[in-house]
């Protein structure tokens, strides 16, 4: 069996080593990049110009729907 010095090290060392461990893996500069880069391919930035164009679109089958609509009730009455 060991002395007191001994356990009192081996307590030092359990309790050191995963603190430790804890403050240098929990870097956020060794993982910044790999979670923007990360973020960036399942959110990729937004191409304004598609979406406008979507957009529009939407708004011509709308419009279209609504002229058929007027026409419908228009041969109704």
């Amino acid at each position: 069996m060991g002395s007191w010095r001994l356990e009192i090290g081996k307590m030092a060392l359990y309790i050191t080593f995963p603190v430790a461990l804890f403050h240098y893996f929990n870097q956020p500069e060794l993982f910044e990049e790999w979670v923007v880069k990360t973020k960036r391919e399942l959110y990729p930035p937004e191409d304004t110009s598609q979406q406008r164009q979507f957009l529009e679109s939407i708004q011509k089958i709308k419009a279209k729907q609504e002229a058929d609509r007027i026409k419908a009730l228009e041969k109704s009455l």
